[in-house]
């Protein structure tokens, strides 16, 4: 159950944390709780699953990376736990998960967002990709980014 501090934790962190060196003793002394209350308020709130996660937002495109692909496997099902989790620890790809398909027009199952300097690079990685799976590669694409889209999770209102 949200109370009317929690509300007050969600609304002042759902577009994000201050951008200080220590937002969470900010938040705490804006909503008017203590420095552990905020973080043992927040724990429950993730353990709960009212807060999904925490975590940093990257305009990747500010970074410097212009090729940001979203690569799509047809991997046999019996494995795509186990390939996911090998794919989803490579430095270069920041989210990888299993979805499912659309036969006949979607075969695709694993899917794995790489990041790159240019389409070249991007190619490499997907190529590195390519030979891990090995024979469990029965096809894949590469659908890149052509424009940013605002990253925003769900928002209620203050």
């Amino acid at each position: 159950m949200v109370d009317d501090i929690d509300r007050r934790i969600i609304v002042a962190t759902q577009a994000g944390l201050p951008l200080t060196a220590k937002p969470y003793l900010q938040l705490a002394t804006q909503i008017g709780i203590s420095h552990d209350e905020l973080k043992k308020r927040m724990q429950a709130m993730q353990d709960s699953g009212v807060i999904r996660r925490i975590g940093a937002v990257p305009n990747h495109y500010k970074l410097g990376y212009k090729a940001n692909g979203m690569t799509v496997w047809d991997v046999p099902d019996e494995k795509v736990q186990e390939l996911g989790q090998k794919i989803g620890s490579l430095a270069f790809v920041s989210h990888c998960y299993h979805r499912p398909r659309h036969l006949p027009e979607w075969a695709y199952n694993l899917f794995a967002m790489v990041h790159a300097h240019n389409r070249e690079e991007a190619l490499q990685q997907v190529n590195v990709i390519a030979d891990i799976l090995g024979d469990n590669d029965r096809g894949h694409d590469v659908l890149f980014s052509t424009r940013i889209l605002k990253k925003t999770g769900m928002r209620i209102a203050s």
